[in-house]
């Protein structure tokens, strides 16, 4: 969907706050397959999508050695870059 919003302008539009950002951060380095997860009370975000969206998210996701403030910054860009689709 071409007009689909992304995360980041979900949360300009305070569609979506920040706490639930950081606690989708958190699932995703929790889990990085994770799909249709609850986000903003009316979207779900795909994380395995979101992170294959930003490709350089991908690899420090993937890698247990990177560093834990650079996966988490990488997770919290994939997920603002990332497109919920919204639940009715």
């Amino acid at each position: 969907m071409a007009d689909q919003k992304t995360t980041g302008t979900l949360r300009k539009a305070a569609e979506i706050t920040d706490d639930e950002i950081n606690a989708a951060v958190d699932a995703v380095l929790a889990k990085p397959t994770t799909a249709s997860y609850p986000i903003g009370g009316g979207h779900l975000l795909d994380f395995a999508a979101a992170v294959e969206a930003h490709e350089p998210s991908a690899k420090p996701l993937a890698d247990p050695e990177a560093k834990p403030r650079w996966r988490r910054t990488m997770a919290r860009t994939a997920i603002l870059m990332g497109r919920p689709m919204r639940i009715e």
